[in-house]
């Protein structure tokens, strides 16, 4: 132990004098602009290449940047990461993302109209059914093995008898909880056009569905769906719904259409397999008999029902960064070989359905399925978040905003701090312009991401994706050609500079997505996030459905 903390203090000496020596060539303060630019990002990419922009009108070369010149001698990108365990600083970007969109679809806003908050909405949770007897929670009552576990208790999900357990069931449905999404989907736009007398082919002409959900891992390992169901009118949130559409017939629908929907898969049994004693798997999948739905109410509702729109935003966006590795205690990346598994700290019932999907995936009748390759997320392969194209806008749009938004502060800073060229030139190791002016750091960091996005942004009427004007406006008046040209360096800051985002870094002030009303209180200990929150208590995770 003593050998390993001098190895740590002698190896940060030596990053500290190597800062020295950069700081007394005048390289620290431009290399510390372009790290605080990833906002504490864990393990940014790196690109190297070149940039030229160009008016097409005149000719003229309006600037250009060639990663040489930047500080670091590359161009440094946040990874976008949405998972916590992976990158803390983009999960919780990406959170706050999530809020907004979700939020928008329930309130207005974000180019949503905000009488989408009239119309009818519900929030709906579809859980798995049961594989096997586990340790829960069942209210006030004991478990079934006779304990009543703590909050904490690492035995909460796990099979009261491992050897019985449908593990083949459970990785199967998991992996057939897309399916199953999409065909209740399908059954739900049945149930919504008999319940209003129409067909399914007519119902277009009178209403839309819109929807966005979120998938959640239980404590078991199963998948379950949240999600917020809305009727708009024929055209759109900005489009009034029938007289005909209300809550009650919302509700009814969900119930119906979670009910009727079977997913059908043959696979073989287990019999001849490392563990016969367990039963074979199912051939039909379906949602559990667990259904909850919920009226939601608007941010202003002070009455005795606690589902407001902020309060769904903020309960959705909060699984946004989660997977199965918070809830679980699996693994957070995909794995190469299952002998892999033996250098990380799993608990058993993860392990025993990693080994699952691994095996099950090895089978020709299962190849379609992809198990090896999402074992680590215990069979689940499908998107964990979705949303209907009328729900509200999108993430790509909320992105865009917010690089237009800061590229006006830079250019205001700019202006009201001008810089020296000669001096910029030199501590950056930059080149000036023809016009004289030095590309500084700050503004190509900034514009040189937005290029590696190009494709990606909403464009306006006759402006080419991922073209923008110099001013940051969309509009067919745009004349600036981008010639750009990227390569993969690497990810994650070398030595140096990771020492120097260590030392800069601070810690993140705490931002709340500020409900209507108090939260409820949190289990001490549980870091799923499984707690006695109002939107999921008549749903009691790891139970036997």
């Amino acid at each position: 132990m003593s050998a390993h903390r001098g190895s740590a203090l002698e190896r940060r000496a030596r990053l500290t004098a190597r800062l020295a020596k950069l700081a007394a060539a005048g390289y620290l303060a431009p290399l510390a602009r372009q790290i605080g630019s990833l906002g504490g990002c864990a393990r940014p990419i790196r690109m190297t290449g070149h940039r030229t922009r160009l008016d097409t009108a005149t000719g003229q070369i309006l600037d250009h940047l060639d990663t040489r010149h930047l500080p670091a001698g590359e161009l440094l990108v946040r990874c976008g990461n949405r998972r916590a365990t992976r990158c803390p600083a983009c999960s919780t970007l990406y959170r706050y993302d999530t809020y907004q969109l979700i939020a928008a679809g329930l309130r207005g806003g974000k180019t949503v109209p905000t009488s989408v908050a009239t119309h009818p909405r519900v929030f709906a949770t579809l859980t798995a059914p049961g594989f096997g007897p586990v340790h829960n929670q069942p209210g006030t009552a004991p478990c079934t093995c006779g304990t009543r576990h703590a909050d904490g208790d690492p035995l909460l999900g796990t099979p009261l008898n491992p050897q019985r357990y449908d593990y083949t069931g459970a990785v199967l449905w998991n992996a057939h909880a897309p399916a199953l999404w999409a065909r209740f989907t399908t059954h739900l736009r049945r149930e919504i056009a008999k319940a209003a007398g129409l067909t399914q082919r007519t119902l277009r002409h009178h209403a839309t569905l819109s929807y966005a959900k979120v998938a959640e891992y239980q404590k078991r390992g199963q998948i379950h769906f949240h999600t917020v169901i809305r009727i708009d009118g024929p055209t759109g949130p900005a489009s009034t719904p029938p007289a005909w559409a209300t809550i009650g017939l919302l509700d009814h629908a969900v119930r119906a259409a979670a009910n009727r929907t079977r997913v059908q898969h043959q696979h073989p049994s287990r019999a001849g397999e490392a563990d016969p004693a367990q039963s074979a798997g199912p051939t039909a999948f379906r949602f559990g008999r667990q259904i909850d739905v919920r009226a939601i109410r608007s941010t202003d509702f002070t009455g005795d029902g606690p589902v407001t729109d902020r309060h769904v935003a903020a309960y959705i966006a909060k699984y946004a960064t989660k997977g199965a590795e918070t809830t679980t205690g699996t693994l957070d990346r995909r794995l190469r070989f299952l002998a892999e598994l033996a250098q990380h700290d799993l608990t058993d019932h993860a392990r025993r359905m990693i080994h699952t999907a691994w095996h099950l995936g090895a089978q020709h009748q299962h190849t379609h399925l992809r198990l090896r390759q999402w074992a680590h997320m215990l069979g689940f392969r499908g998107h964990f978040s979705t949303r209907t194209r009328h729900y509200s806008t999108t993430l790509t749009h909320l992105r865009a905003e917010r690089t237009t938004w800061r590229g006006r502060q830079d250019d205001a800073t700019s202006a009201s701090t001008p810089l020296d060229p000669a001096t910029v030139g030199l501590h950056a190791g930059q080149e000036p312009t023809s016009e004289g002016q030095p590309l500084t750091d700050r503004h190509s960091d900034r514009e040189d991401r937005a290029d590696l996005t190009a494709g990606h942004t909403d464009p306006g009427p006759g402006h080419r994706a991922g073209h923008r004007a110099k001013d940051g406006r969309s509009g067919g008046a745009d004349t600036t050609l981008v010639i750009s040209h990227w390569q993969y360096a690497g990810t994650g800051l070398l030595p140096e500079l990771a020492h120097l985002a260590e030392l800069l870094s601070t810690k993140p002030r705490p931002r709340t997505e500020q409900p209507s009303r108090p939260r409820q209180a949190r289990r001490a200990g549980d870091p799923a996030g499984h707690t006695t929150d109002p939107l999921t208590a008549a749903v009691q995770t790891g139970a036997i459905a």
